[in-house]
């Protein structure tokens, strides 16, 4: 699994190795243009907004919603991703800091009406996400929604499948969105199927 400095040493090349996997179809990214799509399309379906951007790499999302008017806020650890990202959007306030030790200083305090994590969850243990995201629950105003893309599946059944099916690729390191599960814990999310590896999951307060 990569650290902040997998990451770093990953930045200029990143887009370019996903976009590649998914016009393959292939794991770990097919799906991933679909998803942002949809992502933003959820985001901006009641017009510019407040958005917060947990994990947002390189800000390929992020800079459509800032393009459209939104509000853009984010948290990432890749100090790299964070610079390419900042030339993008010069005035959105962009911080460093682990997601998993809670949100960086200049982020608290506020609330948001749409959270993103796109393809971070996925590096978090089962437990921490469901901490990570009642944190973040606490941040949406009163109608807002989280959206998180990422590598998912619908059930363990779902799972099995894609493993066989790219067995000599499968990351044995990383921790995957179930929705059979994790509809338990927050009964009231939503998933939709994007690709045989993505899933679309949405989560309001």
């Amino acid at each position: 699994m990569l650290d902040d400095k997998g990451f770093d040493s990953w930045a200029y090349e990143y887009d370019a190795n996903v976009a590649e996997t998914d016009a393959k179809g292939a794991y770990p990214f097919a799906g991933y243009a679909a998803a942002l799509d949809r992502i933003a399309s959820l985001a901006l379906e009641n017009g510019p907004c407040d958005v917060l951007d947990a994990g947002f790499g390189t800000g390929v999302l992020a800079k459509r919603l800032y393009d459209a008017g939104c509000r853009v806020f984010g948290q990432d650890y890749s100090k790299t991703m964070i610079a390419i990202a900042q030339e993008k959007m010069p005035n959105a306030l962009l911080c460093f800091g682990d997601l998993d030790e809670g949100l960086a200083q200049p982020l608290q305090g506020r609330q948001y009406d749409r959270i993103l994590a796109t393809y971070a969850l996925h590096h978090f243990t089962t437990e921490r996400k469901v901490r990570l995201l009642k944190r973040l629950q606490e941040c949406l105003k009163p109608d807002g929604k989280i959206l998180i893309g990422d590598i998912a599946f619908a059930d363990e059944a779902d799972q099995a499948a894609c493993r066989a099916r790219f067995a000599s690729d499968w990351d044995e390191d990383e921790i995957y969105l179930i929705y059979d599960e994790i509809k338990e814990i927050f009964p009231g999310m939503t998933y939709e199927k994007i690709s045989h590896c993505c899933g679309l999951f949405t989560l309001s307060r």
